[in-house]
């Protein structure tokens, strides 16, 4: 175990968990997931500790998510069990992170993807910034939206959460308080002010002293978007999609040309199941038992290869189209059994 990945520290009231592995983009790994839930655990019961702070020392990223190399190889070692240790453990993180009984606090400053949305997306204040890019861009690596990426997809406006779940779109401050992503923005000039300000007074007043920042510009409000993402399958969102005149569906259609059709198809009904799912707990069982099935499909290792490793971006999908997708196969995905649990909710060590 690297301790030099994260560096924990008390200030004060505040207890800081702050990320620093800036070339990897804070990218989580098991030992950094491990000590993370280590100590959000141990300080449960800490009367000196009052907030909890995760941040990161790289003006660039919060955190672009997990280390999807590592899994990558694993799986080509044939360590299934050991290549979904990692989502496992991450998706209980953000479940430990939203029932935490403490106030926590995310600077999401920079990049938060994917698993960096795991980790800052479902704390009680969620703080971004004007260099904030918040995206989930998993379908472009043959996944779907997880570490509860999909709850917070199903609750935004409209079908706002489905077209950026679909396309991978990203989010800057303005979108990500619209979508639901993010709570406040700070300018990142005034981070360590604010730090400073947690170590001494209650969360809850430190951020209702947050003054507005101006808004940054939107794309399509939820109307526009409504008569092609209200389609009822993938294949007829294609259609509308394509003969709409409209810069954004040229933009969408685009993106999701990059994207692994069978991933867009269970994405799609992801999107929609988790929309009929009671929390964020059931949704991430739900994202499990998908990340369950998507890995043991020769799509992920392809993505990866074309999108991390070659970098060629030219991942040969199988199937090839939307239009050879099986329902059948993505209806699978969603319903059949894997052998693996989340045991969620994550209990207290104490009480267990």
């Amino acid at each position: 175990m690297n301790p030099e990945l994260i560096h924990i520290r008390q200030t004060g009231r505040l207890g800081r968990i702050t990320l620093d592995r800036p070339r990897a983009l804070n990218a989580l790994n098991m030992d950094m997931i491990t000590r993370i839930s280590a100590c959000l655990h141990a300080w449960r019961h800490d009367p000196t500790i009052e907030t909890v702070l995760l941040d990161s020392t790289s003006p660039r990223a919060f955190c672009a998510g997990g280390d999807i190399r590592a899994i990558r190889a694993r799986l080509e070692h044939g360590d299934f069990a050991g290549a979904m240790e990692p989502f496992r453990s991450s998706y209980r993180l953000a479940s430990l992170l939203a029932g935490y009984p403490k106030p926590v606090v995310s600077f999401m400053d920079g990049i938060a993807m994917g698993g960096g949305i795991g980790l800052g997306g479902h704390v009680r204040y969620r703080i971004v910034t004007e260099r904030a890019c918040l995206a989930m861009p998993e379908t472009a690596i043959a996944l779907t939206p997880d570490a509860g990426g999909s709850y917070l997809l199903s609750r935004a406006p409209g079908l706002s959460g489905l077209r950026l779940g679909l396309t991978g779109g990203r989010m800057d401050a303005t979108a990500a308080l619209d979508a639901g992503f993010a709570d406040r923005q700070a300018h990142s000039g005034t981070l360590g002010e604010l730090a400073d300000a947690l170590a001494h007074q209650p969360a809850v007043r430190v951020m209702d002293s947050l003054p507005p920042c101006p808004a940054l510009p939107c794309g399509p409000d939820t109307a526009a978007i409504a008569p092609v993402y209200g389609a009822p399958d993938m294949p007829e969102l294609l259609r509308r999609l394509h003969a709409h005149p409209a810069d954004w569906a040229r933009a969408d259609m685009a993106a999701m040309r990059n994207a692994s059709p069978f991933s867009l198809c269970v994405t799609f009904a992801a999107y929609h199941a988790a929309r009929a799912l009671p929390d964020l707990d059931r949704v991430l069982e739900q994202e499990f038992r998908l990340i369950c099935h998507l890995q043991r499909r020769p799509d992920f290792a392809e993505g990866v290869r074309a999108r991390l490793i070659d970098k060629d971006n030219t991942p040969r999908w199988t199937p090839e189209s939307i239009a050879a997708v099986s329902t059948l196969d993505v209806a699978a995905c969603l319903h059949d059994p894997i052998a693996f649990s989340l045991d969620l909710p994550v209990c207290d060590p104490e009480s267990c």
